[in-house]
C-alpha cells in the first residue's frame, strides 16, 4: 500500500492543523494506521493510531502529549486517515509520517519498526 500525507504548515501557538493520509488502496481487515513524528536530532515517536478491524469501527490510541489535543479518525470511502491537531505548542514542530501495517498486535502499534508502508511526511512548524 502507497501513502500519501498532506496538511501540514506553518502555525502559531494554539492554532490548529489537519493532516490528511491518503492510502493506495484499501486496508485490508486489521490494518493499523498510524502518525508518527521526528523532529531534527529526535528518534521517530509515535503520535496516534487507528486499528482498522474491517468494520465501521476503529480502536484509537494516542501519546500522552497528544491526549485531548489530537484526534485521529478515518473515512472509509476515502481510504483516507486524518490526524486533527488542535492547541499546537512549539514541541509539535516535526515531520509527521503517516504508516500502515496489517496484523500488527496493540502492544507493537507504538513501535516505527513494526511498520513497513510508509508515506513521505509533511512538516509541521508551530511558532511560539
Amino acid at each position: 500500500v502507497q501513502l500519501q500525507a498532506c496538511g501540514g504548515g506553518l502555525v502559531q501557538a494554539g492554532g490548529s492543523l489537519r493532516l490528511s493520509c491518503a492510502a493506495s488502496e484499501e486496508p485490508r481487515s486489521r490494518y493499523t494506521m498510524a502518525w508518527f513524528r521526528q523532529a531534527p536530532g529526535r528518534d521517530r515517536e509515535f503520535v496516534s493510531a487507528i486499528h482498522w478491524n474491517g468494520g465501521t469501527g476503529g480502536r484509537t490510541l494516542y501519546t500522552d502529549s497528544a491526549k485531548g489535543r489530537f484526534t485521529i479518525s478515518r473515512d472509509n470511502a476515502k481510504n483516507t486517515v486524518y490526524l486533527q491537531m488542535n492547541s499546537l505548542k512549539p514541541e509539535d514542530t516535526a515531520i509527521y509520517y503517516c504508516t500502515a501495517q496489517a496484523g500488527l498486535i496493540y502492544s507493537s502499534i507504538g513501535n516505527p519498526d513494526a511498520y513497513a508502508h510508509w508515506g513521505q511526511g509533511t512538516q509541521v512548524t508551530v511558532s511560539s
